[in-house]
């Protein structure tokens, strides 16, 4: 039996969950999330908690069972509390800050870099600490977008100069050693 799988996912007040089969509904104070997942996945709502069960012991089922288990949290999480992921601008002359909705990133180039926000996203921008917060209700995608916004100047090993997670540990390489005496 999975560890995680077998624990029951307890809904908070506020959070609603509709299934219906293996399409799963959950509308909370935050918005509303869906998704449908594997119908051999046996999903109940039994009072204030859902509980996942499997119908057989292959591997797929196995698999699939904490996986569900963990989504549906994340979705009820999501809609209850939120999710946000925060990164650093490290760099001289490196900054971030917002042109509307869009994040306007300015990390050495020649051009500033606009990020508009997908669908359900939304930045904050700290220009004193020069960090970017993404937040959403949906985990997957504030951590693609956390990604996709990292990816435009990763941290470069020489200065630590870039973009990066808050509290990410950059490895340094040292510089060429120089002339030396003969």
């Amino acid at each position: 039996m999975s560890r995680v799988g077998r624990l029951p996912v307890d809904i908070p007040a506020g959070v609603q969950v509709t299934i219906e089969g293996s399409h799963v509904k959950v509308k909370g104070p935050k918005g509303e999330l869906q998704r449908v997942f594997a119908p051999s996945i046996g999903i109940a709502l039994e009072g204030n908690q859902v509980n996942i069960a499997r119908s057989s012991e292959m591997a797929t089922q196995r698999a699939l069972h904490g996986t569900t288990r963990a989504l549906l949290a994340n979705m009820i999480k999501g809609v209850s509390a939120g999710f946000d992921s925060v990164l650093e601008v490290e760099g001289v002359g490196y900054r971030a800050e917002m042109s509307g909705k869009n994040l306007m990133l300015y990390v050495g180039y020649s051009h500033p870099v606009e990020v508009p926000p997908p669908a359900g996203i939304n930045f904050e921008v700290d220009q004193k600490t020069r960090q970017i917060k993404v937040l959403g209700i949906d985990k997957e995608l504030v951590g693609q977008t956390a990604a996709d916004i990292r990816k435009v100047r990763p941290p470069e090993p020489y200065h630590g100069k870039g973009i990066r997670y808050n509290g990410e540990r950059v490895r340094r390489k040292a510089g060429k050693a120089g002339k030396g005496a003969k």
